[in-house]
C-alpha cells in the first residue's frame, strides 16, 4: 500500500511558543513519577524555606542591632559623665577668669580647682575610649579630639583674664559635639523602640540644664560678660524645656516623674531663685568696679555648693535614666531574640510536620503506583510466559495463570485505579482461561478428527486390499491402485493432523529400515512422485522409532517440492551419509523464496509454535519443524542455484544403524532379531517408488515404471481405534479370504496412538 499523500493540505509550521510548551511537556513527561512529586513538593517548600530564612535572619540581625544599641546606651553613661565633667570644668574656668579680672590678692589666682577639673575630663575621655573600644563612631572620635583640643584654651585661662563669651562657645561646643557624635536620633538599631530619641533628648536636656546652671552662676559673678551669660542661661533653659518635652513624649510615666527630679530639689530651687533675681534687672548684672566684682564673686562663690549639688543630682538622675533606657534596649534585644527563636522553632516544627505529611502523602501516592506498576509488570511477565508456553508445542496445559489481587489501600482516584486494575486482571485471567480451554478443545477436536480419518483410511485400505487380491483385470487394478494411493495420501494427512493436535504414535514390532527405503515410502505418499529422481549413496539403516516420523517429514518436504515447482521440472533427492550421520537433500526448481522468507521459514523450523498460532499456509513446514525438534534432526532451507528451494535434512548418527550392526543383531544368540531389509543399490535412480523388496509395504507394476505403487496393509486398528470406529470383519470384505481377518504387513511400522 502506498504511503504517499495526495492533495494533502499544507500544515502550518508550529509556533515557537507551542514548540516550547511541547518541549517542556515532553521534558516533564520523561521524568519519573517520584521526581515529579519531589519537585511538586520541593519547590514550594524551598520557596517558603527561603522566605522564612530571610525573615529569621532579619530578626537575628534586629536582635544583634538591639544588643548593639543596648550596649551603646550603657556606654553613653560615660559620655554623660564626660559632659558633666566638661560643665564642671567650664564653671571652674569661669571662676578662674573672674578671679583674674577681680585681681584677688597681689599674685596670680590659684588654678588648682581648674586643673583638677581638667584631670577629671581627661580621665573620663580615656574611660569613654575604653568603654566603646572599636565600636566608637567616627564622629565621636572627632568630638573627643575637640575635647582634647581645649589644651590651648586652658593655658590661656590659667595665664590671665578671658571673657566668658570666649570660654562658653568652646566648652558648649565640645559638650554638644559629644552628644552629636553618638548619632542617637539617627541610629536604626534604636529607632524601632524610640530608644535613640529618648536617650538623645535626655543627654541634650542634661547638657542644656548644665549650661543653664553655668550661665546663671557666671551671670552672678558680675564680670563684664554677666549680661551675656544671663542671656545664654535664658536660651539654655528654653532648650532644656524643649528637650524635656521631647523626653516626655518617648518616656514612660515613671521615667518622666524621675526626670522631673532635676527641677524639683532644694539645690535647683536656690538656682531658680538666683535666676529670678537676675531676671528682675538684667542691666544691673555687670559690676562697675573691681570691688563690686569681688563682692558679686564672693556671693556667687558662696552659693556654688548648690550648683555642685545640682550637678551631682542631675548626673545621678541622668545615669539612672540611662540605665533604664539601656534596660529597655536590652528588653528589645531579648524580645527580638525570643521572636527569632520562636519563629525558628515554629518554622522547624512546621517544616518537620510538612515534610512528614509530604512523605506520607508521597508514599500514599507512590506506593499504590509502584504496586500498580509491579502488578502490571507481573501481568506482562505472565502474559509473556503464557505466549512462550503457547508457542511451545511440547508444553502441557497447566491451566490459566493465577494473578494476585492488588490490595486497595486508599479511597481516592488511585484506589479506584487499583480496583479497576483488579477487574482488568480478573478479566484477563478469565480470557486466558477461556483461551486455554479453547486451545485444549481445538487440539482434542483435531486429534479426534485425525484419529477418525486415520481409522477410516485404514479400513478403506483394507477393503481396497481385499478387492485387489481378488481382481485380475489390469485396467481395474490400475484404478484400484489410484484409489489406494489417494487413500494413502489421505492417511498421511490424517497423521499430520494428529501430529498438529499433539498426538504422538510409537512404533511397535518393527525393525530397522534402510534410509533409502524410507525415502521411497515417503514418495509413495505424495502426488507427482514420477517427477522425483532419487540418488542414494549410503547403506545406513534407520532406527525403528523414527521410521514413521521420518517418513512423514520427508513426505511433507517432497510434497512441497512437487507442489511449488513447474510440472515439467524435476525434483532431485540425494541420500548420503558420513561419520556424523546421514543427509537427505530435496531440491526443486520452482520460483523459490525471498531471502527474508527463507530466514522466516528456517526460524520457524527451529522455534516452537502451536497449531492455533501458526500460519495456515505453512502447515507442512510446521509438521516438519515439530518432527525435527522431536528427534533432534536439523532441517535447513536454502535457495537452489538457478531458482527453487533446497531442503536438507541432517539425521544424527544416534538414529542410524550400519548394515554390520543390523546383521550382528540378526545372528542367532542375539537378544533381538528384527527383520532387516537389504538396502537398495546406492546409485540406482528412481522416478517413483521402487518395486524392490526393500519396500515391503509397496509394489509396482514391473511393466510400467510410472504406474502407481501398490500398497500392502499397514497395521491392525488399535484398541483405541476399535473404540472410535467399528472393527473390520470379513463381512466388510476387508479381511483375508482364507482367514477373514485383515492382512497386516509385518515389515511396515505399526503404531498405536497416544497423546503427547
Amino acid at each position: 500500500m502506498s504511503t504517499k499523500e495526495v492533495d494533502a493540505p499544507a500544515r502550518s509550521a508550529p509556533s515557537t511558543s507551542s514548540s516550547a510548551r511541547r518541549g517542556l511537556r515532553g521534558f516533564a513527561d520523561r521524568w519519573p513519577f517520584q521526581r515529579k512529586l519531589n519537585v511538586l513538593v520541593g519547590i514550594p517548600l524551598t520557596v517558603i524555606a527561603l522566605l522564612l530564612t530571610y525573615l529569621i535572619v532579619d530578626l537575628v540581625q534586629e536582635s544583634n542591632r538591639a544588643e548593639d544599641g543596648a550596649q551603646l546606651v550603657r556606654d553613653s553613661t560615660e559620655v554623660a559623665q564626660l559632659v558633666a565633667d566638661l560643665q564642671d570644668e567650664h564653671q571652674q574656668a569661669i571662676l578662674l577668669s573672674v578671679r583674674h579680672e577681680a585681681a584677688f590678692g597681689s599674685g596670680t589666682p590659684s588654678s588648682d580647682g581648674y586643673r583638677q577639673a581638667q584631670l577629671a575630663v581627661d580621665a573620663q575621655v580615656q574611660k569613654v575610649l575604653g568603654a566603646f573600644g572599636d565600636r566608637l563612631p567616627g564622629s565621636e572620635v572627632q568630638a573627643l579630639k575637640e575635647v582634647q583640643g581645649l589644651a590651648g584654651l586652658r593655658s590661656t585661662i590659667e595665664q590671665g583674664y578671658l571673657p566668658a563669651d570666649n570660654i562658653d562657645p568652646a566648652y558648649s561646643g565640645a559638650a554638644d559635639g559629644l552628644i552629636d557624635g553618638l548619632h542617637l536620633d539617627r541610629n536604626s538599631a534604636l529607632a524601632t523602640t524610640f530608644t535613640g530619641n529618648l536617650l538623645d533628648s535626655l543627654l541634650r536636656a542634661d547638657a542644656a540644664h548644665g549650661a543653664y546652671e553655668t550661665g546663671v552662676f557666671s551671670a552672678r559673678t558680675g564680670d563684664s560678660n554677666a549680661l551675656i551669660e544671663f542671656t545664654g542661661a535664658v536660651g539654655s533653659y528654653e532648650l532644656f524645656t524643649y528637650q524635656a518635652q521631647r523626653f516626655d513624649r518617648f518616656a514612660d510615666e515613671g521615667q518622666s516623674e524621675e526626670f522631673s527630679g532635676i527641677e524639683h530639689n532644694s539645690s535647683q530651687a536656690s538656682i531658680s531663685q538666683d535666676y529670678a533675681e537676675l531676671a528682675v534687672d538684667p542691666s544691673a548684672l555687670q559690676a562697675e568696679s573691681k570691688a563690686a566684682i569681688r563682692a558679686s564673686f564672693r556671693d556667687a562663690l558662696a552659693s556654688y555648693p548648690d550648683y555642685s549639688s545640682q550637678a551631682a543630682i542631675r548626673l545621678k538622675i541622668t545615669a539612672s535614666l540611662i540605665d533604664q533606657i539601656a534596660d529597655r534596649a536590652d528588653d528589645a534585644a531579648s524580645s527580638a531574640q525570643w521572636r527569632a527563636g520562636l519563629l525558628l522553632t515554629l518554622a522547624l516544627f512546621c517544616f518537620a510536620v510538612w515534610i512528614g505529611f509530604s512523605i506520607l502523602v508521597r508514599r500514599s501516592v507512590v506506593r499504590p503506583v509502584l504496586a500498580l506498576t509491579g502488578a502490571a509488570q507481573e501481568v506482562a511477565d505472565v502474559a509473556g510466559r503464557e505466549l512462550a508456553r503457547v508457542a511451545d508445542d511440547d508444553a502441557e496445559e497447566s491451566g490459566p495463570p493465577r494473578l494476585r489481587e492488588l490490595p486497595v489501600t486508599a479511597d481516592d482516584e488511585i484506589g479506584e485505579l487499583a480496583e479497576a486494575f483488579n477487574n482488568v486482571q480478573t478479566t484477563a485471567a478469565a480470557l486466558l482461561e477461556r483461551q486455554v480451554l479453547s486451545r485444549r478443545n481445538v487440539a482434542e477436536m483435531f486429534g479426534n478428527v485425525g484419529r477418525r480419518v486415520s481409522n477410516l483410511t485404514t479400513r478403506q485400505l483394507a477393503l481396497i486390499d481385499a478387492v485387489e487380491r481378488g481382481e485380475t483385470d489390469p485396467a481395474l487394478l490400475a484404478r484400484l491402485y489410484s484409489i489406494d494411493h489417494i487413500a494413502v495420501r489421505l492417511r498421511r494427512n490424517a497423521d499430520s493432523l494428529m501430529l498438529l493436535a499433539g498426538i504422538r504414535e510409537t512404533v511397535l514390532d518393527s525393525g530397522p529400515t534402510a534410509l533409502t527405503n524410507v525415502v521411497r515410502a515417503a514418495l509413495g505418499q505424495i502426488e507427482g512422485f514420477q517427477r522425483v529422481g532419487l540418488r542414494a549413496a549410503t547403506d545406513a539403516m534407520v532406527e525403528p522409532d523414527i521410521i514413521g516420523d521420518l517418513t512423514l517429514m520427508i513426505a511433507e518436504l517432497l510434497e512441497n517440492a512437487v507442489s511449488f515447482s513447474p510440472e515439467g521440472s524435476p525434483v532431485e533427492v540425494v541420500v548420503g551419509s558420513d561419520d556424523d550421520g546421514a543427509s537427505i537433500t530435496v531440491s526443486d526448481h520452482g520460483l523459490g523464496m525471498s531471502a527474508e522468507r527463507l530466514a522466516e521459514e528456517n526460524a520457524r523450523l527451529v522455534r516452537r509454535e502451536r497449531l492455533d498460532v501458526v500460519p495456515t499456509k505453512v502447515l507442512g513446514l510446521f509438521v516438519v519443524g515439530a518432527l525435527a525438534r522431536r528427534w533432534d534432526v536439523d532441517v535447513a532451507l536454502s535457495r537452489t542455484p538457478g531458482g527453487g528451494v533446497t531442503a536438507e535434512v541432517m539425521i544424527p548418527s544416534t538414529l542410524l544403524l550400519t548394515t554390520s550392526q543390523v546383521e550382528a543383531a540378526g545372528r542367532p544368540g542375539t537378544s533381538a532379531a528384527p527383520s532387516a531389509v537389504a538396502p537398495a543399490a546406492p546409485s540406482a535412480p528412481a522416478a517413483g517408488p521402487s518395486p524392490s523388496a526393500s519396500v515391503p509395504s509397496w509394489a509396482t507394476h514391473e511393466d510400467d515404471p510410472a504406474a502407481l505403487p501398490r500398497r500392502v496393509p499397514r497395521r491392525d486398528p488399535s484398541p483405541a481405534d476399535r473404540e472410535t470406529e467399528p472393527s473390520l470383519t470379513a463381512k466388510d470384505g476387508a479381511g483375508d479370504p482364507a482367514t477373514g481377518a485383515p492382512t497386516v504387513d509385518q515389515s511396515a511400522p505399526s503404531r498405536t496412538a497416544h497423546p503427547h
